[in-house]
């Protein structure tokens, strides 16, 4: 009888085991998943945790725990929980911070986990910027074109050509009106240029501008042709031979620029969508300001973007329920409760239609005008991105834009130094 005991109390820790592991588990039946939100403006956090208690409301078999994250450490921050076994279930990112751990094996493929609904709302080219080989390893729900935000009392007394996502500025005409703007220490422009890499490629789109070229291989090399030359020169041309851009600006954040923009020293400033609250937020009173579309080229309006995300763990032990969770969180009406919160455009083609987004009040409508022509980013994929990003485009485009060195030193260290780097992740 002895060994029959024996094996009756194994068997009962093993089962005992396998129920308790994990950062997820239940207790009494009731399964809890950890939601890591990065909502960080007072209008967006709450609109995640209204939603988070209005699931836990109305599922009580299925409690979601709202994490809060952080945009600053992110990647490492899921790097260590992946590593440790203690990811949270569902994880907010952006899509350009995914490649790494999608192909690491840490992100479940969600394609037969989402609804069907869900796969038709958003638009093909947005799933394209979270697959990754044959998988889809996020859902891309929040979108943010870069917009001019513009003095509108300056622009009307200059007499300039106001433009409108139908009828925008080319890049040359963007930059003769910037000089037209410019004297008396005063800038048509100020560019904020201390993260450059990201809005110069995503700008590059609407010049035919690809900067990574995937072979035959299936592997990425880094060419800078005449496309990839538009943008840049144009901000280079603009800050150091017309000096119609404020070369104070070009290592500044965007909310650096805002007390400049609102003491009238610039009268444009490129901006993500988003800054649109922070604008009217710190604004002075009577101060006329009006969003307007960035500039065309040969591919018109045509632009980058990462969206945000939402992605489980390949450990969780519970992916039908965390999916079903973003089901919820991504109905076409909660869509718009998360767009509207971080001042952003949802992805879904129903929440989009929603008539708050197409206000003209603070710029909604230019903004969702421009929903069409938003592409995934050019490094969306590309393994090695963010090596590639800070330690060779990164310095480059800042010696360049800053006048230290010229457009041929700077094509020689993004393709020369750059496929150095991609090379290393493509063995």
């Amino acid at each position: 009888m002895r060994p029959k005991w024996i094996l009756v109390l194994v068997v009962g820790l093993l089962l005992a085991g396998c129920t308790g592991g994990g950062g997820t588990g239940s207790a009494g039946g009731r399964i809890t998943l950890r939601f890591q939100s990065l909502a960080w403006q007072e209008e967006s956090v709450t609109a995640n945790k209204e939603l988070v208690k209005e699931w836990n409301t109305t599922h009580p078999d299925v409690e979601v725990e709202y994490v809060q994250g952080s945009w600053d450490s992110v990647h490492d921050q899921l790097l260590t929980s992946f590593e440790g076994g203690e990811a949270p279930d569902i994880i907010h990112d952006a899509s350009d911070d995914l490649a790494d751990f999608a192909y690491g094996g840490y992100l479940a493929d969600l394609r037969d986990l989402l609804p069907a609904r869900l796969k038709s709302d958003i638009p093909q080219r947005s799933w394209e910027t979270a697959t990754f080989g044959d998988g889809i390893y996020g859902v891309p729900f929040l979108q943010e074109p870069r917009v001019i935000v513009a003095n509108a009392t300056w622009l009307r007394k200059a007499g300039v050509r106001i433009p409108t996502p139908e009828h925008p500025w080319s890049w040359p005409e963007f930059r003769a009106i910037t000089r037209r703007l410019s004297g008396d220490g005063k800038y048509g422009v100020a560019w904020p240029l201390k993260e450059p890499v990201s809005a110069t490629l995503n700008l590059s789109l609407s010049a035919g501008g690809e900067l990574f070229h995937r072979g035959a291989d299936g592997k990425v090399a880094v060419r800078f042709d005449a496309a990839d030359q538009v943008v840049p020169r144009t901000i280079h041309d603009q800050a150091d031979v017309d000096h119609s851009a404020s070369p104070m600006t070009l290592g500044s954040g965007g909310s650096d620029t805002l007390p400049g923009f609102f003491g009238g020293k610039y009268a444009m400033v490129p901006l993500g969508f988003s800054y649109r609250q922070q604008i009217v937020q710190q604004a002075p009173k009577g101060f006329d300001w009006q969003v307007l579309p960035a500039p065309a080229g040969a591919d018109g309006l045509a632009q980058g973007v990462s969206p945000q995300t939402l992605s489980i763990a390949a450990d969780s032990p519970h992916k039908k329920e965390a999916a079903a969770f973003i089901d919820f969180l991504l109905r076409p009406e909660n869509m718009v409760r998360l767009a509207l919160g971080d001042w952003m455009l949802p992805t879904g083609t129903e929440a989009l239609k929603d008539p708050a987004l197409h206000t003209a009040k603070d710029g909604w409508a230019t903004g969702a005008a421009l929903a069409s022509h938003l592409r995934p980013a050019p490094a969306q994929s590309v393994r090695g991105y963010p090596e590639w990003k800070d330690k060779v485009a990164t310095p480059a485009f800042q010696e360049y834009y800053s006048g230290a060195i010229g457009l041929a030193e700077l094509r020689k260290r993004l393709v020369r130094d750059g496929n150095l780097v991609l090379a290393r992740y493509q063995r």
